[in-house]
């Protein structure tokens, strides 16, 4: 996996079609924790050779900052994927830090991924294993598959659920992707929802969820990612600048629960540490060991999304504004 980009947040992923000189020009200047540069479903079948050339060079030439940079290749069951690795990731550069698999339906395809990548970095003078790879689940078998998907591979990052083509493998009676299904009485991706993020941590990586593809509704939106962040994915799909800053705003911790946080770690650290107790009364609760681990991972997404503690004249100064 690449060093750099594994741990870095993904809140909002900015989708970028590669045959678009205008589009690949403009991403730069959105503030998306990750842009993906596509070779697949937004580029047409006769640009995709040109599309790799002008995705190639967008790497090398502009300007990404820090933020996570990957390429959507083409699927095992197109006639370009081979292609598109040996021509990205020999010709990219340093600056790229994954690619993502599209409808990955086996570890197999993973593993034939993860053997190529290792031809081509050795090829390239690149450091073997410097490339990542992300996983999108997006058919009935793949779902099945998705945790020795998850586990195939230590190039691994994240995975991503696909909500528009899975909807059409398992032959849904819908035409839009990715969007609540008023008819049905409920979650109606749930158990796809769940099966996945369970694999992706049982695995130490990343779980995304796909585009809402309404890119005028930015109310149901907001609404929508609340689905897949109180599940606890990392972050989803953007398919338009305008959506980015709303992924960016659910899928961080607010700095009130970041602070809290904080305060339950010192609370339980020192009952644990100076009055050797397992579990202490917080506030109007208990907190033990699991409260923990929660507020640790709370922290973690909050310092990935660049917060830091409030000092206590700030924890003051928002207790006079509410009260």
């Amino acid at each position: 996996m690449s060093e750099r980009s594994r741990n870095l947040p993904r809140r909002s992923c900015l989708s970028v079609p590669g045959s678009s000189q205008r589009f690949l020009e403009k991403a730069p200047s959105v503030p998306a924790d990750m842009i993906i540069l596509d070779l697949e479903d937004s580029v047409a079948a006769p640009e995709k050779q040109a599309a790799r050339a002008k995705v190639v060079q967008a790497i090398r030439e502009l300007e990404w900052d820090d933020r996570v940079l990957c390429v959507r290749l083409n699927g095992w069951r197109s006639r370009w994927t081979y292609l598109d690795a040996i021509e990205l990731v020999g010709q990219a550069g340093g600056r790229l830090d994954e690619v993502m698999l599209p409808k990955v339906q086996s570890a197999a395809e993973v593993i034939a991924l993860d053997l190529l990548l290792t031809q081509v970095e050795l090829n390239s003078g690149q450091a073997v294993g410097h490339i990542g790879i992300e996983a999108q689940i997006e058919t009935a078998r793949g779902l099945i598959n998705v945790e020795e998907i998850c586990a195939a591979s230590g190039r691994l990052e994240a995975v991503i659920f696909g909500p528009a083509d899975f909807a059409a493998s398992i032959e849904m009676p819908v035409l839009t992707g990715g969007v609540q299904i008023e008819e049905y009485p409920g979650d109606h991706f749930h158990y796809a929802f769940s099966k996945i993020l369970i694999a992706g941590r049982a695995n130490g990586i990343q779980v995304i969820d796909g585009p809402f593809l309404k890119i005028g509704e930015p109310d149901l939106l907001r609404d929508y990612c609340q689905r897949a962040h109180m599940l606890g994915y990392d972050g989803k799909w953007a398919v338009h600048p305008d959506q980015v800053a709303i992924l960016n705003e659910v899928f961080s911790p607010t700095q009130d629960q970041f602070d809290r946080a904080f305060t339950i770690l010192e609370t339980y650290d020192k009952a644990t540490a100076l009055e050797r107790r397992g579990a202490v009364r917080f506030g109007e609760e208990m907190i033990d060991e699991a409260s923990r681990q929660m507020a640790l991972r709370l922290v973690s997404k909050g310092e990935r999304a660049g917060l830091e503690r409030s000092s206590a004249d700030q924890v003051l100064n928002r207790a006079r504004i509410l009260g």
